[in-house]
């Protein structure tokens, strides 16, 4: 059994054998063909790689050589370049020389002219001198005193002629500027036909007997106090028969005594709550009329849109007045006559009156508040809404230089109604020390001899002495008198200057 078993297994060996050698046999035939494809293929690309390689190796000698041509080339241009370079250096090089040369010989025959022209400039200096001395002692005057005379003399012929030439501008200008003006403003008087206001204020009540002194001053004053205490008025009661008189820096307060002081007088029952009662009554009553009196100014002049609080001070101007002229009709007057002018040349005929009938309405506050008028004016109208160039017009309604047209023809317009005669009252010593300021002042200027103002201080007629100034230095001192005025006095409206030359030969017949 044992035998079986190996004979068995030596003849599954022996077949395992004969599988793995012809197994063996077949690889080595099978990889014998790859190594012979395998180098008939790396033949070929060895082949291929030593074609390529010549190619290139053909293809960079020709590179090569024609890089080395063209440096050859390039080579031999630079050198013929510098050749013609080193040739044209030489040629300018030469040439420098001979200049140099040139330049050499003029500069010695310039230092020899030089040399000659400076003994020229020196007889030339020494003949002026001698020549200069020679006209010094002829004429008998220095070179700075012919200097200065012939300065002076070109002076005086400019400022002649300067003088001459603005005399003749001034009168063609004065006359068209004075036509159109004075058509402008003669339409716009015409065109406004209002009274003249003479009313003043009065401060006086009259009595129907001189016992009602006794009964207004009450026992122990105790209705006078009353009376004044109430209406804050200073109440004067002295043996001037049958009048009481009013004191009080406020126009409204003054009018509301009255009223009320009329009325008690009237009535006869004069004690402390009688008094309170009236004066009460008086303060409803003024208040009414004063806003009564606003409102018909703005219906007057067609205006609307004012707040109510500038109305009711325009209504309190009706008891203002200024140099006896009452203020509200003053503004009612300034105000019509700003809007005709302003429809004449073009303005804005609105804010020319608006600016107009509010330009003194700070005269209501002005023992209220310090300032001047016109700046109270102008900040009410800006606290109350009023545009900004009316609110111009009011600012600088006494101002010489104006922002706008409108505040221009504001301040035009306030002169002219209060410059017109009766419009204003002046006392007696003020209207004197006024036309002496002015005659003073003319006669301040050099070469005036006697000065006269007249037409009410509205011109001032100068006689100058006619050695001493001639026609055209009469227009200059015109001008500068004029100037002087402006300058020095405070006046109404516009003063005219007249310079006056005369030259008088008298001869007796015999």
């Amino acid at each position: 059994m044992e035998l079986v078993i190996f004979l068995a297994v030596l003849a599954v060996l022996g077949i395992v054998g004969t599988g793995a050698t012809v197994w063996l046999l077949y690889r080595s035939r099978v990889d014998g063909k790859r190594v012979e494809n395998a180098k008939e293929e790396a033949s070929s690309v060895i082949a291929l790689a030593e074609d390529e390689k010549r190619r290139i190796l053909l293809e960079a000698q020709e590179e090569v050589l024609k890089l080395r041509n063209a440096g050859e080339n390039e080579i031999k241009e630079q050198r013929q370049e510098l050749n013609r370079l080193e040739r044209r250096y030489l040629q300018r090089e030469e040439q420098l020389e001979q200049k140099n040369e040139t330049l050499e010989k003029q500069r010695i025959a310039l230092t020899e002219k030089e040399s000659e022209v400076d003994k020229a400039v020196e007889e030339v200096n020494e003949l002026k001198v001698q020549q200069i001395q020679a006209l010094e002692d002829t004429a008998g005057l220095s070179v700075e005193e012919a200097r200065e005379l012939v300065v002076r003399e070109g002076e005086e012929k400019a400022r002649h002629e300067l003088s001459r030439r603005t005399y003749d501008l001034e009168r063609e200008y004065k006359l068209t500027a004075e036509e159109n003006a004075r058509r402008i403003i003669t339409l716009a008087i015409n065109r406004l036909a209002t009274d003249v206001v003479s009313e003043t204020t009065t401060s006086i009540v009259s009595l129907p007997n001189d016992e009602m002194k006794g009964r207004l001053i009450g026992r122990e004053g105790r209705n006078i106090r009353a009376l004044e205490s109430m209406t804050g008025v200073d109440i004067v009661i002295d043996d001037t028969p049958e009048i009481v008189t009013l004191s009080c820096f406020d126009p409204v307060r003054r009018e509301v005594a009255r009223l009320a002081l009329e009325r008690l007088v009237s009535d006869g029952r004069i004690q402390p709550a009688r008094i309170e009662d009236m004066v009460n009554r008086a303060q409803v009553d003024i208040e009414q009329t004063i806003w009564k009196a606003g409102e018909q100014s703005t219906f007057d002049v067609g205006l609307s849109g004012i707040d109510p609080e500038l109305i009711r001070l325009l209504g309190q101007l009706k008891y203002r007045f200024s140099y006896g002229e009452n203020v509200l009709k003053h503004s009612i007057e300034v105000c019509l006559l700003s809007g005709m002018m302003a429809s004449e040349i073009g303005a804005n005929i609105q804010v020319s009156k608006i600016g107009g009938l509010l330009h003194d309405v700070g005269k209501a506050l002005t023992h209220e508040v310090a300032g001047p008028h016109a700046e109270i004016g102008a900040e009410l109208a800006k606290k109350y809404g009023i545009n900004h160039n009316s609110y111009l017009s009011i600012l600088e309604h006494h101002d010489d230089d104006h922002s706008t047209i409108e505040s221009f023809i504001v301040a035009s317009a306030d002169a002219i109604s209060a410059a017109r005669p009766g419009a204003r009252k002046e006392s007696l010593d003020q209207y004197v020390k006024r036309l002496r300021d002015l005659e003073d002042t003319a006669i301040g200027f050099g070469g005036v001899d006697k000065a006269f103002a007249i037409q009410a201080g509205r011109e001032v007629r100068v006689m100058v002495k006619p050695t001493d100034i001639d026609d055209i230095g009469s227009a200059a001192l015109a001008r500068d008198i004029a100037r002087k005025v402006e300058e020095d006095l405070v006046f109404p409206g516009q003063i005219k200057v007249t310079v006056i030359r005369e030259t008088r030969n008298v001869e007796v017949a015999r």
